[in-house]
């Protein structure tokens, strides 16, 4: 008996003529995730992909446990994999389903026949395996309804496969069958929720963040590539650009009215942040605003920043609460770093009584009483790149 990992594929069926291509990223990201854990053989036959072990010493476990957070995987399960015969599925069944049956009062067996030369039908084998496990584990009964576990038999093609219960996978398209995008990354709780929701619609992530020494430290800038780091098991690499933004930030706060210092500084983060997506072929800039949560992310303000680039702007925790945030940043394990306290230069001369109805008028007006483009291309240029996973 060998044993594989089975992955079902789940809203890649429904890209018609474009699935093979999907399934191809899927597989080209499954041996990224996989590769310092030994050699695999991926492929996929028959809506499902095959990830073999080529070595008795590769870590299954782990295997799996980085297999979950694959997005394009809906769902994801060990395999035994066994000649096919019948003779050879009952020899294996007992033994191997032996850690899940043996803490569970009911169970189901579901036999699919893609190989209609198989003599035995799916009921049949449905039955035979089923008294096969029931004369093994007499405690058992069988329910066909509601069962603690599952037991499935496959016959396919290359052999009989035997698994029980699927782990459920992170779902969603797989990365970089989306296009590519840049997320603006604070430090703080809500960015890095936003890249991972992204990155589950297919969007390859790339980050920026913007840094301001002496105001802010390497402490600061070590938490963002800490938060990068934790998003690559689900984004994969994460190419982070760090833009140094003292002097612009300096210069809005000497030639600024005071409560809108916010909103320009905003601006010019998503002007550079343009200049930058386009130099890596980024066709979107992505942010964690949240409606209201905070004086810059009011719909005035919104509508102020937007207009500063011609770039879409994603925004997809733009109607969640706090709450509702904070539960997926604990699922991804961003949470306790996010909340370190190191301030980033958004927190850098907060305005005391920020305006939250600003009006775009007033904006440009203040922006055009000085010359920023140099100090915007010093940033550009002098914006340092780190490669993170």
């Amino acid at each position: 008996m060998r044993e594989i990992v089975l992955l079902k594929c789940g809203e890649l069926a429904l890209k018609g003529l474009n699935r093979r291509n999907f399934e191809e990223v899927l597989m080209k990201n499954c041996r990224r995730r996989l590769e310092d854990l030994g050699t695999f053989r991926i492929h996929s036959s028959q809506s499902t992909i095959y990830v073999e072990p080529m070595e008795e010493e590769v870590d299954l476990d782990e295997a799996v446990d980085r297999l979950t957070k694959v997005f394009g995987i809906a769902a994801l399960t060990r395999s035994a994999v066994v000649e096919k015969s019948f003779e050879a599925v009952r020899a294996c069944a007992p033994t191997y389903l032996r850690p899940l049956l043996m803490g569970a009062k009911t169970f189901k067996v579901e036999a699919k026949r893609s190989d209609k030369q198989f003599p035995m039908k799916s009921p049949e084998l449905c039955r035979e395996l089923g008294a096969v496990l029931l004369e093994a584990f007499p405690r058992l009964r069988v329910d066909v309804h509601h069962p603690d576990v599952t037991v499935y038999v496959e016959i396919r093609e290359a052999g009989a496969y035997l698994h029980a219960d699927q782990i459920h996978g992170a779902g969603g398209l797989p990365v970089g069958t989306s296009g590519r995008a840049m997320l603006l990354i604070s430090g703080g709780i809500d960015s890095p929720v936003a890249g991972y929701m992204m990155a589950k619609r297919g969007i390859e992530v790339f980050a920026v963040h913007f840094v301001s020494p002496p105001y802010t430290s390497e402490h600061a800038l070590e938490k963002v590539k800490t938060l990068c780091r934790k998003l690559v098991p689900y984004c994969g690499r994460v190419r982070l650009a760090v833009v140094p933004f003292t002097q612009l930030q300096l210069a809005i706060r000497d030639n600024c009215p005071e409560e809108l210092f916010t909103i320009i500084m905003r601006r010019f983060m998503m002007k550079i942040a343009e200049q930058l997506a386009q130099k890596s072929d980024c066709h979107a800039l992505i942010t964690g605003e949240s409606v209201a949560q905070v004086a810059s992310q009011t719909l005035w303000a919104l509508a102020c920043t937007d207009v500063a680039t011609q770039l879409p702007v994603l925004r997809p925790v733009i109607g969640m609460d706090k709450e509702e945030i904070v539960k997926i940043a604990n699922q991804i394990d961003t949470f306790e770093t996010s909340i370190l306290p190191y301030e980033d230069c958004c927190t850098v001369f907060t305005p005391r009584h920020p305006k939250t109805k600003p009006k775009l008028e007033a904006v440009l007006e203040a922006e055009v009483r000085w010359d920023a483009s140099q100090l915007v291309q010093e940033a550009v240029e002098g914006t340092e790149y780190v490669m993170l996973g």
